[in-house]
């Protein structure tokens, strides 16, 4: 299980260019039960909330993942995410991955600089610091959900791909996002009209094969992921929405 739930949850938060954050409104809350194989594996939740970062309008999100029950007698998890992302361009300034996972422990602290495409990456650990290169429209892991979520129902017709640089831990990693259908989905709410999204992943270590990775997300403004299965080298994990709060636009869930 070393690093699988991390993986999960990371899929789940990243789930460009700027963008502007209007499906989102302060004080959202999305909340997720994991599944590894039959087992309950943990639980992973969202918040938003709007603040002032340097003067201007952001949201810090913050997203939390642990195991529990079974799992976590044998593997404790308990990773947090936290980002300060502008609303008007919906580009990170700043992003915290702070995670422990059994024996293993990372706490990185990235400032970004879009005027000149640079980056400070902090470890705290180390206490080392480092200024990198960067790319233009690069987000960070839980910043490319929300951009994602604010996109234009154009932007995520059937057949389109969407490609984001995405800053995870301390590299930059090409991403990409194929609409592959639209799905009813059955939750626990019951059933909800979603897009199918299909992440492209790195194949081979984790995942069965590059696009191992499905994502629903409802086939509405708001675009919450509903549910996330994952084809491992070894089982398979699953993510279902367990409760969730001010979305800001209804949920029409029959």
């Amino acid at each position: 299980m070393k690093k699988i739930f991390s993986l999960l949850t990371v899929l789940l938060f990243a789930l460009g260019f700027s963008q502007k954050l209007s499906n989102i409104q302060s004080g959202e809350e999305l909340n997720y039960r994991i599944h590894y194989g039959i087992l309950n594996a943990g639980t992973a939740s969202l918040t938003a909330l709007q603040t002032t970062y340097k003067g201007q309008p952001h949201f810090y999100v913050k997203g939390y993942g642990r195991s529990t029950g079974a799992v976590r007698a044998f593997f404790k998890v308990d990773d947090i995410y936290e980002s300060f992302i502008n609303i008007n361009t919906g580009l990170p300034s700043f992003y915290v991955r702070n995670v422990r996972e059994g024996g293993y422990t990372q706490h990185l602290e990235t400032v970004f600089n879009h005027n000149n495409q640079t980056l400070i990456l902090t470890d705290k650990e180390t206490n080392s610091i480092r200024n990198l290169n960067s790319v233009k429209g690069v987000q960070d892991m839980l910043s490319a959900f929300y951009y994602l979520r604010s996109l234009d129902s154009l932007d995520l017709k059937v057949g389109s791909v969407r490609k984001l640089n995405v800053w995870i831990d301390d590299e930059m990693f090409p991403f990409q996002l194929r609409v592959a259908g639209v799905e009813n989905v059955k939750t626990k709410f019951g059933h909800i009209n979603c897009l199918k999204i299909v992440p492209q992943v790195i194949s081979g270590r984790v995942f069965k094969d590059k696009e191992g990775v499905t994502l629903w997300v409802t086939n509405d403004r708001n675009y919450v992921p509903v549910l996330v299965q994952a084809q491992l080298a070894v089982g398979s994990l699953k993510a279902s929405i367990d409760s969730y709060k001010n979305v800001k636009y209804p949920l029409n869930f029959f």
